[in-house]
């Protein structure tokens, strides 16, 4: 069995379904925005320079979408978009964060495997009202020992939340479906990254890199890779 202080494990598309609905909310947007955009225009790319301008001020999650599907509405049409179109995106956004949570498969099993040896953590980012509402509705929160709600993921971060943890980062583990956020900033504390990707990555989400990491199929895999008894 690997030597481990702590598994710990990020949230959206890693044990439930997120991206898919922010594809399926770009892809509305587009429909909604489109017909009174002017010819030329990519919507769907004018709506994402929109999110990375903001994301220092409104961060990440369905709210910070939401925000900025609008300014981008407003901005594309020169402000001629009608407001029918604007309380069809809010209408959207409402739906959004009220939806149940979808797990992906075998996460309920594989907590409670990986459980049996390890203590677990839940280090996710986004808007701490929705994102603590999924953790309380999904079912999962008893798993964990340590839950982290974070504006940001990057290796200061990281630092301080295992520094809280009483952790040295050596002896973490986390596990994660995004290179940028999951991967990466771990493993330049020294820290252990396995890799679970999700079929969609948000466009501000992809990064280049070098790094070598685990890289699993699964989250089903996990604990044949930690080698558990």
């Amino acid at each position: 069995m690997r030597s481990f202080d702590i598994i710990a494990f990020d949230a959206d598309d890693t044990l439930w379904h997120s991206e898919d609905r922010f594809t399926a909310g770009e892809l509305r947007f587009v429909d909604l925005v489109a017909p009174y955009a002017p010819e030329g225009i990519d919507v769907r790319a004018a709506l994402t320079a929109v999110e990375r301008k903001n994301l220092s001020v409104l961060g990440y999650g369905v709210k910070a979408f939401g925000l900025s599907a609008v300014e981008a509405a407003i901005s594309i049409t020169d402000g001629t978009v009608p407001i029918e179109v604007i309380a069809q995106l809010m209408e959207m956004i409402r739906a959004h964060l009220t939806e149940p949570v979808r797990l992906l498969s075998n996460v309920s099993e594989v907590l409670t495997l990986v459980g049996r040896h390890y203590p677990l953590a839940l280090i996710t980012k986004g808007d701490l009202v929705h994102q603590t509402h999924k953790v309380q509705t999904s079912g999962l929160a008893h798993h964990f020992d340590h839950v982290e709600i974070l504006l940001e993921k990057d290796p200061g971060t990281y630092a301080r939340v295992f520094a809280r943890m009483g952790v040295d980062p050596t002896r973490v583990c986390m596990v994660g479906n995004s290179v940028r956020s999951d991967i990466l900033p771990v493993m330049a504390l020294g820290g252990t990254a396995v890799h679970v990707p999700y079929p969609l990555l948000w466009e501000l989400e992809h990064i280049e890199h070098d790094e070598h990491f685990a890289d699993l199929a699964s989250i089903a895999d996990l604990p044949a890779w930690l080698t558990l008894p």
